[in-house]
This record gives C-alpha cells, structure tokens and sequence, in this order.
C-alpha cells in the first residue's frame, strides 16, 4: 500500500491495516519453513510495509 493512502486513513484503521500486515508476513515466514515459498522478496515487502504504517501511525499519535 503506498504511503499516500496509508496517510488517508484514521489512527484505527492504521492499526488494522498493522495487524493484517503482521498476519500476513507471519503467514509468509511460515510458507518459507516449509519451503512453500517461492518469492522470498515478499518478505522484504511485507516487513517494509509493516514499517510504514507503524511509523505514519506513530506520527498521526504525536499529533493529537
């Protein structure tokens, strides 16, 4: 998800979107140790998409 539209969106449903990241890069780790996995770059992805939306919702909590 782009940073853009990350921005758009409440604290709550940052949160969320955190949450469903999380699962989601858990899912993957999990296909990778079993060796289901064949695009390991999604990993990457993933916990970099994690980081963004940790650090927007950080900045939407300073603000208020």
């Amino acid at each position: 998800m782009k940073t853009s539209e990350l921005r758009q969106k409440d604290a709550a449903a940052l949160a969320e979107e955190v949450k469903s990241l999380q699962k989601a890069h858990f899912n993957l780790r999990m296909q990778k140790g079993v060796q289901q996995l064949n695009n390991t770059a999604q990993l990457r992805s993933t916990r970099r998409s994690i980081a963004r939306a940790k650090t927007i919702l950080a900045e939407k909590q300073a603000k208020e």
